[in-house]
């Protein structure tokens, strides 16, 4: 049996980073719209693929820790 491996590290961090950058351009609200609205676009992805719910809760999770912190550090003025 093999490992699913269901989001590529270096794919992962495009994905955080440009969508950290798209909520930073839109107000808050609808900033929080659009990182709630990408992670379960990857979940639904990550469902489809057959991947188990566990991983996925744990994927999900890092990625919106991940985008936060990216979306931090833009707001404070930093690169991401």
């Amino acid at each position: 049996m093999s490992d699913v491996v269901p989001f590529p590290l270096s794919r992962r961090w495009v994905f955080i980073e440009r969508q950290a950058r798209r909520a930073s351009e839109l107000n808050e609200d609808a900033g929080e719209r659009h990182i709630l609205y990408q992670l379960e676009v990857q979940r639904a992805a990550m469902r489809r693929k057959g991947i188990d719910e566990a991983l996925i809760a744990r994927e999900i999770r890092c990625m919106e820790s991940a985008i936060r912190v990216s979306l931090q550090r833009l707001l404070m003025g930093g690169a991401a």
